[in-house]
């Protein structure tokens, strides 16, 4: 998902999932299960996607507007902080009072589709929109858990770049960015002198440790469950993949040591203000400009694979990451709901919507416009329809973020203290992370 939400409030999703809950309908009406009650009026929930949730209401609202135009329906737009945005979803899941239409973290998907509260898009309900062939595979893998009809509909896509500076480059002798781990290692050292240093991470970040740990752990073989849905965290290539991204600190000696503490974006800054040469990230773009940093000054490039050959199975890059859009089964104007949900992932509004936001669209007709054969925009497209792969959807989501992302966590915090991280000691916090996850 575009921003990195808060772990805390994500994990308590499990404590509703499987319990029989109330499903939330459309303000204070009364209609029943998938009823039409209130035909001219709609409640939205959308994410905070811009730098600000006044400029996510100046992008969203003249789209609200051109939609009522066409179909009569108003619709009330609230947009939710992502620290606040999940425990408001199951506030709604609980009390029956929340919105027709919203937004919700693609990570979510298999979690919330527990709780029984968010319409299914069976074949139905996918060709009121258009059909399910207009979406990129790799963004439906992330709308809910295999074998069952998807939870929502893919909205906005991300996925990991890369990024790297020019000038840094330059003044180490490096032609190009590096397209391999061992490349990678090998120009980190060269630019980790004079108080400067190769990468930037954000060890206390534990969605971000996630992201890179899940990437890595597919080109060493790991998924980090079965297919079961059973945890696998101490398998051989989880514990690779986990050793591997901590030992570029720990190691390596690529990333500084304050980085174990980073879990704001810190990194971003290190990269805009030239402190840090590479940074692995989502769009950022944006983010580098507001810093001051000119967008000639920075080169994108694929995340590296052992091969320097991003593709499927071993060669993954990317987590999926982005936004979905789900409809609560019960609302009072469901096809309003899906008169919305269309008008939101067709051509048009889907490359308007994400060049507003920096994303990419997950509809394969909008990928067609020329705002996202940018340079930049091109690699995060090209990955996601190429060597992206969705994050596990299962229900316990939610506790392996938490707990594998703590366990990282810990291991940086080794690492930076100058303590040991070994195979031993890699297994054995993975070892209690997966202790941590509820049993099934």
């Amino acid at each position: 998902m575009r921003r990195l939400r808060a772990v805390a409030a994500l994990a308590t999703v499990t404590a509703l999932a499987g319990a029989t809950l109330t499903a939330c309908g459309g303000g204070t009406s009364t209609g029943g299960e998938g009823s039409n009650a209130s035909p001219k009026t709609l409640t939205y929930w959308a994410s905070n996607q811009g730098p600000n949730i006044a400029a996510d209401k100046k992008i969203l609202t003249p789209e609200l507007k051109k939609f009522e135009q066409q179909t009569g329906i108003k619709v009330k737009l609230e947009v939710i902080p992502w620290s606040d945005l999940l425990n408001r979803i199951l506030a709604a899941t609980t009390s029956g009072q929340g919105p027709d239409v919203l937004n919700i973290g693609n990570t979510w998907s298999s979690s919330l589709q527990a709780t029984g509260a968010l319409l299914p898009w069976d074949a139905k309900n996918f060709a009121a929109i258009g059909g399910k062939d207009r979406f990129v595979d790799a963004a439906l893998g992330s709308t809910g858990t295999a074998g069952k009809d998807p939870a929502a509909v893919p909205l906005y896509s991300l996925s990991y770049a890369l990024y790297y500076n020019k000038a840094m480059f330059k003044e180490a002798g490096i032609s190009k960015p590096p397209a391999t781990w061992d490349d990678l290692v090998a120009d980190g050292k060269k630019l980790s002198k004079g108080g400067k240093w190769a990468l930037g991470a954000e060890g206390s970040n534990l969605v971000n440790n996630i992201h890179q740990a899940f990437a890595l752990g597919k080109q060493h073989g790991a998924d980090f469950f079965d297919a079961q849905g059973k945890p696998t965290f101490t398998s051989h290539g989880a514990v690779s993949a986990v050793k591997q991204y901590v030992d570029f600190m720990a190691k390596n000696k690529i990333i500084a040591p304050g980085n174990a503490e980073y879990a704001q974006n810190q990194s971003l800054r290190d990269f805009a203000q030239g402190k840090t040469a590479m940074v692995l990230w989502q769009a950022a773009a944006t983010t580098f400009e507001a810093q001051g940093m000119k967008p000639d000054e920075w080169g994108v490039a694929p995340v590296p694979v052992a091969s320097g050959k991003p593709g499927a199975e071993r060669q993954i890059n990317s987590m999926v990451a982005g936004i979905n859009l789900a409809v609560f089964e019960n609302t009072d104007n469901l096809d309003g709901a899906r008169k919305f949900v269309k008008f939101m992932t067709s051509d048009a509004e889907q490359a308007h919507l994400n060049k507003a936001y920096g994303s990419i669209p997950p509809v394969t007709a909008a990928q067609q416009d020329a705002a996202f054969d940018r340079a930049d925009t091109a690699v995060l497209r090209d990955t996601l329809r190429k060597s992206a792969a969705p994050l596990p959807q299962v229900p316990n989501e939610s506790q392996f973020e938490t707990s594998v992302g703590t366990a990282i966590k810990k291991l940086f915090a080794d690492a930076a203290a100058g303590r040991p991280v070994t195979t031993d000691s890699v297994m054995s916090e993975l070892s209690k992370a997966q202790q941590q996850m509820p049993k099934s």
